[in-house]
């Protein structure tokens, strides 16, 4: 039996929960918005999938405006490189749709047989938002399977850069985890070998004692030369560079522990250290997947090329027929729809432009084309279709000029964490106290403990707590910045963002909020006035009409009659028998000027002049005490896109004047950073476009700033939820703790060290004394720095 859901009130749809317009579309006595979502609901009825609204409230997306064209899947060479895998009878695809949010999509998605058979299976990587799907070839083409998935609300995101691919071909972290598994199988059987040594052996069990520790020898050989290799091919390759770091007295402690080990267990004259070395390799190995951990469902490398679609409508003739992206050539004739992308810089050869530029240049305002002018290539046309010329490549539009910056070739300067700076001089104390330890005994005519001395001082000084120390501790706050909104790309940036002393800020979409412009109405207008506004204001795709629409928040109530609109300039129309005028002041005839701060939208109803209604920023949540609390400590500046229309009203926030830039372009952003690096400044750079990405690469930590983590975002170090954007100077404040609780880890850490080389230097380790050492250290450091993120998290509001 199907549960069907009941809406008290028939005011929302059925399907994806809008507002219902005056006249809704109904079937089986249920209201929808628009003809899409009643088409989706009665494709699923007619395959016995009503289930679909058990599981949530409106589960649906809205269906309006849902044109999409994917003639281009039938292209054999695009399907080619969008497809996983292929044969004769099946292929299999990943696809990434953003339209994935709760338990209904997936139950959905995962019926996909039902809707076609020629599905055969269909998996749901929720965190992703991915769907992997094998079908039958020969029975379901790639454009039908996308289109059965766009016709009930779930259309792909396919884009030139195949960004699902680009996550699924690192492999690293599935090598580190088999390595972690050798390590800690073999650690595991280990310590149930050596657990008879440590509590003793009488003579008739010593046949035992040489079996138990061949086997030990057996078990170290994996770990060593699998699971520990990585740390003797750092070490190797940063000495030839003149460089010591952390992994050098790893590898060498590993080795000496190993040898040693051989040396005891071949000769009969010890047990060895096998379980200490085998220990310290599995936790070393679990600090470093901790490390490595980080949001493999975000992307931080995205480039233009994951804006852009795959393939352009090309006109030939009479003819249209799609043309993959790579194909495109200067003086091919293109046809964009409404919402779609400008993929190269072209003449507007017909139709209406209007294009909406604030992903590339930060404007927040549409930009009108005539005929005849060149049209920038990442602009997305607003209105109805218009036809292009090419004038230049895909490779050297505008848009792709700021991948062709030197800030892009090559991996950003690597962050200098604690640990590697003070990995040099540990390793030098370290072998200083050795090779001392060494020639005392060797002075004392005793080169038998000499060497003795020698290799227990690089065995119980192996900085295992040491290496521990840093990614417990970040690993701890990347799960605190987790659980509020704020991903790190790895843990060093941690460490980073508590270095910063420069601020710089985009402002549109990064300290604006995209979803609450607000406005003010100049003038007098009555309850009812303001409905036929509204009703007016639907009918039109311009961005400030629909801001409009959303901020006077009313059902829609009149159709409008006789509707028309001058692209960027107004709309008129009749609505209840009264005409109404809204738009720029030159639209409606007015002589007056428009206000300083923000754009205005001037009313006429009936031929009265009624006054305008004037949009303005709205500041993100708690941006004001964000500032001042940065401001305390810190350098603030502004670099924006816009014009200064709002530069009286940012006055406040940002006292010095000279450090706020408007009209700047993406290079203008990048060269700043520049400048300021320069000078000696550690910057920090919030943005949120396409804009903003030269300026992101280039300072020592890039945020982008999104209200939609799923969303397309430039390079960067790390990507802030904007619901968290308030919680910016709890997050720095958490990052210096961090900082101090390493260094008392370290302390920690080298104070184990210090009780262990007072037997060391002596001679005197026993394989008991360094297997109950580490452990206790490892555990104290991991528990201590767990505790302590903790604690600070609290201190800061962040638990």
């Amino acid at each position: 039996m199907i549960i069907e859901k009941n809406i008290a009130q028939e005011t929302q749809c059925y399907h994806c929960g809008d507002d219902l317009p005056n006249t809704p579309y109904m079937v089986d006595s249920k209201s929808f918005c628009c003809l899409g979502c009643k088409g989706v609901y009665q494709l699923l009825s007619n395959h016995n999938l009503g289930n679909y609204y058990a599981y949530n409230d409106v589960p649906g997306q809205t269906q309006k405006n849902k044109a999409s064209h994917f003639e281009y899947l039938d292209e054999a060479a695009i399907a080619a490189n969008l497809v996983d895998y292929t044969d004769e009878k099946v292929s299999v695809i990943t696809l990434y749709i953003p339209a994935i949010h709760c338990s209904s999509c997936i139950w959905l998605l995962e019926h996909l047989h039902q809707i076609n058979p020629a599905v055969i299976q269909s998996r749901i990587d929720f965190l992703k938002k991915q769907v992997v799907i094998t079908f039958k070839n020969q029975e379901l083409s790639l454009r039908k399977l996308i289109e059965i998935l766009a016709s009930i609300g779930y259309e792909p995101l396919i884009s030139l850069q195949d960004v699902v691919k680009k996550q699924k071909s690192d492999h690293s972290e599935g090598h580190l985890i088999r390595k972690i598994a050798v390590a800690g199988f073999c650690f595991g059987n280990v310590m149930l070998l050596s657990f008879p040594d440590y509590f003793g052996l009488s003579a008739l069990e010593q046949e035992f004692r040489t079996f138990f520790g061949w086997l030990n020898l057996a078990f170290a050989l994996p770990v060593v030369f699998y699971s520990g290799r990585d740390y003797f091919i750092s070490a190797w390759n940063n000495l030839k560079n003149g460089i010591l770091n952390l992994d050098f007295p790893l590898a060498l402690g590993i080795a000496v522990m190993f040898i040693r080990s051989i040396v005891e267990i071949v000769g009969n004259t010890g047990a060895g250290f096998v379980d200490t070395l085998c220990g310290l390799v599995f936790f070393l190995l679990i600090g470093k997947w901790m490390q490595q951990h980080t949001y493999h469902h975000l992307s931080f490398e995205r480039d233009y090329r994951s804006y852009f679609p795959v393939a352009v409508t090309l006109i030939e003739g009479e003819k249209e027929r799609p043309l993959p992206l790579n194909e495109l050539k200067v003086g091919n004739r293109i046809l964009i729809r409404s919402n779609e992308i400008i993929p190269a810089d072209a003449i507007l050869l017909k139709g209406e432009a209007e294009m909406d530029f604030s992903f590339v240049t930060g404007e927040s305002l549409p930009v009108k084309k005539v005929l005849g002018e060149v049209v920038y290539a990442g602009g997305r046309q607003l209105k109805g279709a218009i036809e292009l010329e090419v004038v230049k490549p895909v490779s050297q539009s505008y848009l792709t000029q700021l991948w062709n910056n030197e800030a892009f070739f090559g991996d950003k300067t690597m962050i200098r964490t604690f640990a590697d700076r003070a990995s040099k001089y540990f390793s030098i104390v370290l072998l200083s106290i050795a090779m001392g330890a060494a020639a005392y005994w060797m002075l004392h005519d005793d080169p038998s403990k000499a060497v003795a001395s020698f290799t227990a001082v690089l065995i119980i000084a192996c900085p295992c707590a040491l290496a521990l120390s840093s990614p417990f501790t970040l690993s701890a706050v990347l799960s605190i910045f987790d659980k509020n909104k704020f991903y790190l790309k790895n843990t060093a940036v941690v460490e980073e963002l508590a270095r910063i002393n420069t601020f710089v800020f985009d402002k549109t979409g990064t300290i604006t909020n995209p979803e609450n412009t607000g406005f003010t109405f100049e003038g007098h207008i009555t309850a009812e006035e303001k409905q036929w506004v509204n009703d007016l204001a639907r009918n039109s795709g311009h961005p400030l009409s629909r801001e409009l629409v959303k901020w006077l928040n009313r059902p829609a109530k009149y159709t409008a009659v006789k509707y028309m609109e001058k692209v960027g300039r107004g709309i008129s129309g009749m609505i209840n028998g009264n005409e109404l005028k809204l738009g720029s002041a030159s639209f409606l005839g007015l002589k007056m000027k428009s206000p300083t701060q923000g754009a205005a939208v001037h009313i006429i109803i009936n031929n009265r002049y009624l006054g305008f209604f004037c949009s303005k920023q709205q500041w993100r949540s708690g941006f004001k005490d964000l500032i001042f609390k940065l401001g305390k400590d810190a350098d603030l500046h502004l670099l924006s896109g816009d014009q200064d229309q709002d530069k009286q009203t940012l006055i406040p926030f940002f006292p010095r004047a000279q450090q706020m830039h408007f009209a700047q372009s993406p290079q203008n952003k990048l060269d700043y950073i520049h400048n300021l690096q320069q000078s000696g400044r550690k910057v920090l750079m919030f943005g949120d476009g396409l804009n903003d990405a030269g300026a992101l690469k280039q300072s020592d930590l890039g945020i982008a700033v999104t209200d939609n983590i799923n969303n397309f975002s430039p390079g960067c170090d790390a990507i802030l939820d904007g619901a968290s954007f308030q919680k910016i100077p709890m997050f720095i404040k958490q990052a210096k703790d961090a900082v101090k609780v390493i260094h008392i880890s370290f302390g920690i850490s080298l104070t184990y060290n210090a009780i262990g080389l007072y037997f060391a230097v002596q001679g005197m380790l026993s394989p008991l004394i360094a297997a109950v050492l580490m452990p206790i250290s490892t555990i104290t450091i991991i528990l201590f720095t767990s505790i302590a993120v903790r604690l600070y998290a609290k201190k800061n509001q962040l638990l």
